[in-house]
């Protein structure tokens, strides 16, 4: 799966896009040349054009069958799901949904729930999410963004800048790569990411998310870890 938005909507933290990576070692693409990369591997693939906010696309095409990708509109909201979730039935039951409402659907209600009975807390809308998941959301009326992923790091994961400056997600590390050079990280696992609250953890919520540089050989040039409780403590 692979969604693309412009930096007026999302711009991402400044520790992702890597000084220096536009020279000739680390080749960019505009957001544009990214999207037709993915549709030159998945002809077949399902795109759609966001009010000039951005694109998400998706593919069933060599998916796992254990983590199967979904996309879902309602209310003006876009969700890119992939995984499952095991509680989806006691969830469905939380939110009084039916039963014919899948996981995409689902993240849907809950972040709408978070959206319209402010402050809410984040963290624990996304902690009731039991299982092997990454999802990306966009909300039409709020121009906004909200990603996150389970706390086992299950699903491959990754989000980068392109050359126009754009935040772009996907399951697919080589393909953000030529697109986003070095400006490309593996999305950390437990957490999420919104155009308002930026990156934090959701499994730790207390504890601060931090950016370490990669080694030059490796293919992100950035790790974002969660710090525990225990380097915290040493600090304070």
């Amino acid at each position: 799966m692979l969604a693309i938005f412009n930096n007026s909507v999302a711009s991402g933290p400044e520790e992702l896009r890597i000084p220096g990576d536009r020279s000739p070692n680390y080749p960019k693409k505009d957001s544009s040349d990214l999207l037709s990369s993915f549709f030159n591997g998945f002809p077949q693939a399902i795109s759609l054009k966001v009010g000039g906010m951005g694109d998400m696309a998706y593919t069933h095409e060599k998916q796992d069958l254990l983590r199967p990708r979904s996309f879902n509109v309602k209310d003006d909201i876009f969700c890119l799901f992939e995984g499952t979730l095991e509680n989806l039935a006691s969830l469905r039951q939380q939110y009084g949904l039916s039963k014919s409402v899948n996981e995409g659907l689902l993240v849907i209600e809950a972040y709408k729930t978070l959206r319209d009975r402010a402050p809410y807390p984040a963290s624990h809308v996304v902690g009731h999410l039991d299982g092997q998941f990454a999802f990306i959301i966009l909300d039409k009326a709020t121009a906004s963004v909200f990603v996150a992923t389970d706390p086992y790091g299950k699903i491959p994961f990754y989000w980068g800048i392109t050359a126009d400056g754009s935040l772009a997600f996907s399951d697919d590390a080589e393909l953000l790569k030529g697109a986003c050079g070095k400006s490309l990280a593996s999305f950390p696992q437990g957490c999420l990411f919104s155009s308002a609250l930026n990156l934090r953890s959701y499994e730790h919520p207390k504890n601060k998310v931090t950016a370490v540089p990669a080694m030059e050989e490796e293919i992100c040039g950035t790790t974002f870890k969660v710090e525990n409780e225990s380097v915290l403590a040493g600090i304070l």
